[in-house]
């Protein structure tokens, strides 16, 4: 591990002022993904700025019935609120379905959002990867790419997929990730936020140098809606999903109202699939319909030598959730 200064803050601006003076700094939450690739050497922070004091830990409701989720909520606290039981139980199953308990009670929101990619070319350090070293070409595109790598969303320089279950709940839910930097506050749009790989798959985000994320904020529920999260994976515990699906639907004398599904596991980033979700409004809640919906959610979609079964197998993660959500 290579030598990095350390500073504390006890204030966003004072944070962001400590973050701007590294030259490459990195903010420290709950460290879960930063100090492992750090000591990978895949990350190589000149500063770390601890920002566990800001008192960014607390979940509100506000007036218009969104929740606002502070940055430095962990995952444990997250999955166990109540409303986020009640309102929102696709992001606590889609939280509770990953990691450990012992990862979960020190994972942050934020630092799930900014959760880095599990390809073991990325992670290695030696292999050619153009998110670690751009230009360097992609070996996971003839290389092993079964289990961690994307059909949607793919380019010829990366087609490693985003790792987070509880992104994809948000990005069904439909959600706003707050941030502040030098320049003052701005919010993102959480499904702009995650960018895809293209030319440049070393950009993962659309945060601005230096800045900070302080809040995820949810948008209010669909009323008489339900929802939940389906992760199928090699096995029940600790594994990232080889497909998955976020989806929340509310039906009204037996035909869909409103729909929204998520896939995970598929897609370079958190993956809404729009043109799924219309095809089911005003359709009867029934397999045929469902079925639809999956092939629309899945069109595009680009198989590699190991992973083309993530595309039936994400039609199905889609045709199941509807299932079990509508009997």
């Amino acid at each position: 591990m290579r030598a990095f200064d350390y500073s504390r803050a006890d204030s966003a601006e004072r944070a962001i002022a400590s973050h701007r003076d590294g030259a490459q700094a990195s903010y420290l939450a709950g460290g879960t993904t930063l100090l492992d690739l750090v000591k990978l050497d895949v990350m190589q922070p000149s500063r770390v700025v601890d920002i566990n004091r800001l008192g960014l830990d607390r979940i509100e409701t506000l007036d218009d019935g969104r929740v606002r989720i502070g940055a430095l909520v962990t995952n444990t606290a997250l999955a166990s609120d109540e409303r986020i039981k009640r309102d929102y139980a696709v992001l606590s199953e889609a939280l509770m379905s990953g990691a450990t308990t012992q990862l979960r009670n020190k994972a942050t929101t934020a630092g799930n959002v900014m959760q880095r990619v599990r390809c073991p070319y990325f992670r290695d350090g030696v292999s050619a990867c153009n998110k670690r070293e751009p230009g360097s070409g992609c070996a996971a595109i003839g290389g092993f790419n079964r289990s961690v790598h994307a059909v949607l969303g793919t380019s010829e320089h990366c087609i490693a997929m985003h790792p987070s279950d509880m992104c994809v709940a948000m990005a069904a839910i439909g959600a706003t990730v707050n941030v502040e930097g030098p320049n003052g506050s701005r919010d993102i749009d959480f499904l702009d936020f995650h960018l895809l790989p293209g030319d440049d798959p070393a950009r993962e985000h659309a945060l601005e140098a230096d800045e900070l994320i302080t809040h995820v904020t949810l948008d209010a529920p669909i009323g008489g809606s339900r929802s939940g999260y389906l992760k199928l994976r090699d096995r029940a515990s600790y594994q990232f999903a080889l497909a998955s699906s976020a989806v929340i639907v509310a039906v009204e004398g037996g035909t869909i109202r409103d729909a929204r599904i998520a896939l995970g596991g598929v897609g370079t980033k958190p993956w809404r699939a729009r043109e799924a979700e219309q095809s089911l409004i005003g359709q009867p809640a029934g397999e045929r319909s469902f079925q639809r919906a999956a092939e629309l959610a899945l069109q595009g979609a680009v198989p590699y030598r190991q992973n083309a079964y993530k595309i039936p197998l994400g039609k199905q993660a889609v045709v199941r959730n509807l299932t079990t959500l509508t009997a």
